[in-house]
């Protein structure tokens, strides 16, 4: 069962504006991963749900954030149904990030109110998604999408929160692209938690890493 509410976890996306991602099965390296995003400012953390027995690897994570992380929440990512995000929410997923909208997957959340985000990528998903409840849309692939089209949207929707995923770096000008434009916060995967840190277990940079993006966060957020 989540621990933390759906508005708890859209509140802090939106205060910390970073959502990291990634994926291991390896329970060890996915500790020593989240205790660094964590010491680095991070206070969310996106589990993809890749690989067989990926839920088993979640589980071990989402324990282990519980009993020594105070304060950190983890979800998962890459949900494509609503049997898959039910598994995820009975070992504790306080979210579930999906890359496409799937309305199966809203009414299951929903029931338990689970915050969930869908990954969109037009105004009329952005739209239903919303009417099933969603509180922050997931544009995605960030990649393929301009930061004038989270401006576009915000203009005859400024209600809606949007956080692009996919191709967005942790550089001053990528994120002032994105967070000028209106988004409420973005999710990062391997240009934040790179290859490099992950092959030479150099856990102390990517705290670095995240601690030096949550600032260029707060700085262009100005």
């Amino acid at each position: 069962m989540a621990k933390y509410t759906r508005i708890q976890v859209a509140t802090i996306m939106e205060q910390t504006g970073l959502v990291p991602l990634f994926y291991t099965d390896n329970i060890a390296q996915g500790k020593k991963v989240i205790k660094a995003c964590y010491d680095g400012g991070a206070r969310l953390l996106e589990f993809t749900n890749r690989g067989d027995f990926a839920h088993e690897v979640f589980a071990e994570l989402n324990k282990y954030a519980l009993k020594e992380l105070d304060g950190m929440i983890l979800g998962v990512g890459s949900v494509t149904d609503a049997g898959t995000a039910s598994l995820y929410m009975q070992l504790g997923a306080n979210f579930v990030v999906t890359p496409v909208l799937r309305e199966d997957i809203a009414l299951v959340c929903n029931r338990k109110k689970v915050f969930w985000s869908a990954g969109c990528g037009s105004l009329t998903e952005i739209a239903k998604a919303e009417e099933l409840g969603a509180e922050i849309i997931k544009l995605f692939p960030g990649g393929i999408y301009e930061p004038a089209f989270v401006k576009a949207i915000k203009g005859p929707c400024p209600w809606t929160s949007i956080m692009p995923t996919g191709g967005v770096a942790p550089t001053k000008e990528n994120l002032q692209s994105w967070f000028k434009a209106g988004a409420t916060c973005v999710g990062m995967g391997s240009k934040l938690i790179t290859k490099e840190i992950l092959k030479s277990s150099n856990f102390k940079e990517l705290e670095k890493q995240v601690k030096q993006t949550l600032q260029i966060i707060k700085e262009v957020r100005r």
